[in-house]
């Protein structure tokens, strides 16, 4: 399933908005270059500028990236808290995992909802899009109706002589609506004039010059750009050139008329009273907004002066124009679609690594050396690249096969490492192969990883009775120690499964005593154990076992952190120090402790930003365990920055990452 992370979709959405503005700006420049030409050729220009912003979204998703370098500028905001997003699927095996040790968690409530602006904004502009959109589409709708139920105009020779004055060869339908209404043109493939009752009280030349003005429109094929412009409008309500740009689109479109509507002989005074007449005396239906109305107060004087102006140019460019300079514009405003920013290249040069390793591995297949394959493929998973990896691990099971055969412990082990790639590149079905294989071989030490996670796929589909075999199956080999507590804690869950509530607090505490205490297994069943505690009401004690885990993990991630001395002390933006930049960065895996206890939240941690543009000295500023401060850490761990600085020097700066966790 295609699945874009909601980074990407902020990306996304935050380029479509930049990118927007830059068409505008140029549609805006490209009028005032033509301001003294005629109103119809600025017209196509607001035309074209439509389409553009119409193509724009479907072009940015569909159209291969075109990366340019920023050397950082574009990949993030000069801020002194940096983010980061991970996802994983609620149900089911997860997208990525972080160890297949870790295993099922009891299930628990999610972390406490926190305000989202960048989700917030991307909503906020989905809906409102969507709400235009849809009073478009009623309004549509509503005028198909009223001109089902109009009745025939009279004096249908007189329009078609109008119409083939105007160049319009083929007939238009001209329809009777209710009185008071304001003229107008609509439709797409079949073009309709809208005149309203009592029309054949006005005077001939009256009745003369306004269906003139409808039929021009008609020969513009105004109708058709109407819609265009008024879905560019839509997409981009927000925006304030888009706004500006419409009242533009519809004052040239209505002088565009008029200049038609002249040119073919009509007296420009006599014109500009009729008009005047028609727009104070008839009143504009909301659902005309879809239709070419003839007038609209708000632009009435200004359409006056240009018909009574009589150096203006009038000239008229073909019918097919706007749909050539739609066209056109397109074709401009695709590579500005495909444009991507592109981060600096990672320092650690994972591809180099690729193939630095791809040659030792060619040379170890040569060797039948299966030990430096397996090496290298560990190492190219640090770097995230597991499809290289597997290859790997498969040349060296082929060669444990040929040396050992398929029977042999060797092959087993074999089997093993291909299990834990695939489980933590989210592949649950081939590391479910892979494992049950491994197990058939028989039982060992090694194998308790794999018996959990095959009794965590059971315990998955409901078959209790093949959990329970398998857990039972990975105590009796592990015994003690951490794999121990984790085949308790899976069998807990599995009592719990079966609404064993005392009997699954039972194998949780025997899980505490099996785990060496301070340890990172330790906070794992305490976090656990928690969760089932505040089933259970008992709100005290989960919080205080929660806090226990809580300045577990934050030890852990201190000894984890990378330390750094520096030369200078760390210092805060503000006061002549500028913000980090953030480079490039990774963003974190999800552990599958977390994703099938259903935890998601925010992780934070506080970092100091050395000269060289790395993180050090992390500290956990709030931790939601199960593995995910961990992650956290890890992804930030590989970001590089653009050092912060004090007068035109690199110093170490303190900043704030948090890393958002959620569940799909």
């Amino acid at each position: 399933m295609f699945v874009i992370s909601e980074s990407a979709w902020s990306a996304m959405f935050l380029g479509a908005a930049f990118k927007s503005i830059a068409v505008l700006c140029a549609a805006w420049l490209m009028a005032l270059a033509l301001r003294k030409r005629s109103a119809a050729s600025r017209h196509l220009v607001w035309t074209a500028a439509a389409a553009a912003l119409v193509a724009l979204p479907l072009l940015s998703i569909s159209l291969p990236a075109l990366r340019v370098p920023t050397g950082g500028l574009l990949a993030a905001a000069p801020s002194i808290t940096f983010h980061a997003d991970a996802n994983a699927s609620g149900g089911g095996p997860a997208p990525r995992t972080a160890a297949p040790a870790a295993r099922h968690a009891a299930p628990a409530p999610s972390a406490p909802w926190r305000l989202d602006l960048a989700l917030c904004l991307m909503l906020l502009w989905t809906a409102g899009a969507a709400v235009a959109l849809a009073q478009m589409l009623l309004a549509y709708t509503k005028l198909c109706r009223i001109r089902r139920a109009a009745r025939p105009y009279p004096a249908p020779e007189a329009t078609r002589s109008l119409g083939r004055s105007l160049g319009i060869g083929r007939t238009v339908e001209v329809l009777e609506t209710s009185a008071g209404t304001m003229p107008m043109a609509f439709g797409l493939r079949r073009s309709t004039i809208l005149m309203p009752a009592g029309a054949q009280a006005w005077t001939e030349e009256r009745r003369r010059m306004v269906l003139l003005h409808e039929l021009a429109h008609v020969r513009r094929a105004d109708g058709a750009t109407h819609l265009l412009a008024r879905v560019a409008l839509s997409l981009f309500w927000w925006n304030p050139l888009a706004w500006s740009a419409w009242r533009q689109f519809l004052k040239e479109r209505e002088r565009a008329a008029d200049d038609l509507v002249l040119t073919a002989g009509e007296p420009a005074a006599d014109y500009a009273g009729h008009l005047l007449e028609v727009a104070r005396s008839l009143q504009f239906a909301p659902a005309a907004s879809v239709a070419v109305a003839m007038a609209r107060r708000s632009d009435l004087e200004g359409r006056l002066l240009a018909i009574l102006d009589s150096a203006a140019d009038r000239t008229h460019p073909g019918r097919a124009s706007a749909f050539l300079a739609a066209l056109v514009a397109i074709a401009l405003v695709a590579p500005l679609a495909a444009l991507r920013a592109q981060d600096p290249i990672d320092p650690k040069a994972p591809d180099v690594a690729v193939t630095f390793r791809t040659a030792i591995a060619q040379k170890a297949i040569a060797q039948k050396n299966y030990g430096v394959l397996d090496q290298a493929a560990q190492d190219l998973v640090k770097l995230r690249q597991y499809e290289s990896a597997q290859k790997l691990l498969e040349s060296s099971l082929a060669i444990r096969e040929e040396v050992s055969g398929k029977q042999s412990a060797s092959y087993a082990e074999g089997l093993l490492k291909l299990g834990d790639l695939a489980a933590k590149h989210g592949q649950a079905g081939p590391a479910e192969d892979y494992y049950s294989r491994a197990i058939a071989l028989g039982d060992t030490p090694e194998t308790v990883p794999a018996l959990l996670f095959l009794a965590n796929r059971a315990l998955g589909v409901k078959n209790f009775q093949q959990a329970e075999a398998l857990a039972q199956r990975a105590l009796t080999v592990s015994q003690s120690g951490s794999l121990a507590a984790r085949a308790l804690l899976l069998k807990g869950n599995i009592s719990l499964a079966q609404d064993l509530a005392g009997m699954a607090e039972n194998y949780y505490l025997q899980a505490l005593g099996a785990v060496k205490p301070g340890s990172t297994d330790s906070a794992f069943v305490m976090e656990t154990y928690a969760q089932l505690m505040r089933k259970q009401s008992r709100l005290g004690e989960a919080d205080g076992m929660s806090d226990s885990a809580a300045t577990l993990r934050k030890a852990h991630i201190a000894e984890l952190a990378p330390r750094h001395t520096m030369a200078a002390t760390p210092s805060r933006v503000g006061n002549g120090v500028t913000a980090p930049v953030l480079v490039s960065k990774i963003e974190p895996e999800y552990s599958e402790e977390a994703r099938v206890a259903k935890i998601q939240g925010t992780v934070v941690l506080s970092i100091v930003i050395g000269v060289d543009g790395h993180a050090y000295d992390a500290t956990l500023a709030r931790s939601i365990g199960f593995g995910l401060d961990e992650q956290a850490l890890d992804a930030v761990m590989q970001w590089q920055f653009k050092p912060g600085a004090q007068n035109g020097l690199p110093v170490p700066v303190i900043a704030q990452i948090e890393v958002n966790f959620r569940l799909l």
